[in-house]
């Protein structure tokens, strides 16, 4: 009798003993995660972290666009209340072409100034000479130019003729796209400058003038010497870099 208690009182505490370490076994596996959890989450952080940043002055094709046509007028509009200069330079190797820009027509000139400011210009070409006629800058066949496009926007710029600027000598007016354009809205980026003697009165309220050319029509004359090949394209190129005056 006395070795059947003993027998039993030694059974009952190899079994809560078992119990115990049951217990035990269960909460460690509960509150330590598995190397392999622990490798799964630095993963996921580096993928984060390593995500590649927008440099200061780079240039990305996928950038949202700074304007949009549906808020093009409030906000050129508010621009040019914030920004009101409307004496510009426009540097080539041939010269200086200083500009006024025409406070009565509003959205071209700001526009042209947050250009400016934006440094749209510099690095492109008069792209098109015809002497006698005009010399039309603003754009290029470099990549960059494609790359600031984007990035300012796929916009026209509603035309204002109300002003009732003429295309005389000297007049600086805004290119346009010819299809689809009942509204004859004006090209944000490419500008002209009439060279003629006689004006080019048949482009009046086809194309909005917003300046004239205050110096340097001799320049102009320089540049619609030059040759030219296909299309009007010069022969050489001819770069520029557009600052503000006033």
């Amino acid at each position: 009798m006395t070795r059947l208690l003993s027998f039993l009182f030694v059974s009952l505490i190899l079994f809560f003993a078992s119990c115990e370490d049951t217990q035990k076994s269960r909460s460690n596996t509960v509150k330590t995660p598995s190397a392999k959890t622990i490798t799964k989450v630095k993963d996921s952080s580096e993928k984060i972290t390593d995500t590649p940043k927008k440099k200061e002055g780079e240039l990305f094709l996928h950038d949202e666009p700074m304007l949009v046509q549906e808020k093009l007028i409030p906000f050129l509009t508010e621009y040019g209340k914030k920004n009101p200069e409307n004496k510009v330079r426009i540097t080539t190797s041939f010269g200086d072409i200083d500009i006024l820009l025409y406070n009565d027509t509003p959205l071209h000139r700001a526009n042209m100034i947050l250009l400016i400011k934006e440094g749209y210009f510099n690095g492109t070409f008069f792209h098109r000479v015809a002497n006698g006629f005009v010399i039309q800058g603003g754009n290029s066949d470099n990549k960059e130019t494609s790359i600031k496009r984007n990035n300012m926007g796929s916009y026209l710029i509603p035309s204002e003729f109300e002003a009732g600027h003429k295309h005389t000598r000297g007049a600086f007016a805004a290119a346009k796209y010819a299809e689809q354009n009942v509204s004859k809205a004006s090209s944000p980026f490419e500008f002209f400058i009439v060279q003629s003697k006689r004006g080019a009165h048949h482009l009046d309220n086809d194309h909005t003038v917003y300046g004239r050319v205050i110096k340097g029509m001799e320049i102009v004359d320089k540049i619609a010497e030059q040759p030219i090949g296909e299309g009007e394209w010069p022969l050489i190129n001819i770069p520029m870099t557009v600052e503000i005056l006033k």
